[in-house]
């Protein structure tokens, strides 16, 4: 997760990070943890919302992810991120307020270093994702913006979702968390429908916390359940992610 620009005379929140039962989250200056990590397994994904980032792998052959490039607009703990280069072997972009979280994540939670694979921009996401390098590059956009108080995405408007769409490559997606149980939830899931077309809107069904991820395509497309029966089975068996149960709690949000 990330915060958008600071205002005048507003810092950007305090990094630090806890340890419980085998778990180290990160937090920016308050109690709500904006990422987490398992210590003995620090490359998997410990969060089932984060899991759920991964649904756009159920709308790509496998064998073709690795030539795919995935970007993340707020970069929390580093869990897609770090499972995007080191597990799918992806091409990943993160963009990335705020520089202590960074940090933070480079010595706390395992991200390596940039290279062929791996690139951190520290910017305003708002601003990074309309420059003309990016558009039409990104193949899964996976978007995690909220603040320290953790209330509301920081960016949530119709604008914003469209210049999302134009970062997509034809067959990409977009990912995005919101809090399904929120009285934003629908007002949300309403500009993301705008921006992309009610037709190519998915969304899971809240988790326990109350995080719902929704999954906008650029090209709209209706997979026969057979077709991602098979698919989950392909994912969970090659990369250890619950995509079979996914799919008991994922479907398209609007009839076309």
């Amino acid at each position: 997760m990330a915060r958008r620009k600071a205002g005048i005379g507003e810092e950007l929140p305090e990094v630090n990070f806890s340890d419980y039962n085998g778990v180290r989250c990160l937090h920016l200056g308050t109690e709500w943890v904006q990422g987490s990590m398992k210590l003995d397994d620090p490359y998997e994904i410990e969060l089932e919302y984060v899991q759920r980032m991964m649904a756009w792998l159920l709308f790509v052959e496998p064998t073709q992810v690795a030539t795919r490039h995935a970007m993340q607009l707020g970069l929390g703990a580093g869990a897609l991120t770090k499972f995007c280069r080191r597990q799918l072997r992806m091409k990943t972009t993160v963009i990335e307020l705020n520089p202590q979280v960074l940090v933070a994540c480079r010595g706390w939670f395992k991200l390596p270093p940039d290279d062929a694979r791996l690139q951190v921009v520290i910017a305003d996401a708002a601003v990074e994702i309309q420059r003309p390098e990016w558009q039409g590059m990104v193949d899964a956009l996976q978007v995690d913006l909220y603040d320290h108080e953790a209330a509301a995405p920081v960016l949530d408007d119709e604008a914003f979702y469209a210049q999302c769409r134009a970062l997509l490559t034809d067959e990409g997606c977009m990912t995005v968390n919101l809090f399904g149980r929120a009285s934003s939830y629908e007002r949300s899931l309403d500009k993301i429908a705008a921006a992309f077309g009610e037709e190519a809107v998915w969304a899971f069904k809240p988790t326990r916390e109350g995080n719902t991820v929704v999954l906008a395509q650029r090209t709209p497309t209706r997979p026969s359940r057979e077709a991602l029966a098979a698919r989950a089975e392909t994912i969970q068996t090659r990369w250890n992610l619950p995509a079979t149960k996914w799919l008991r709690v994922f479907k398209p949000c609007r009839k076309p």
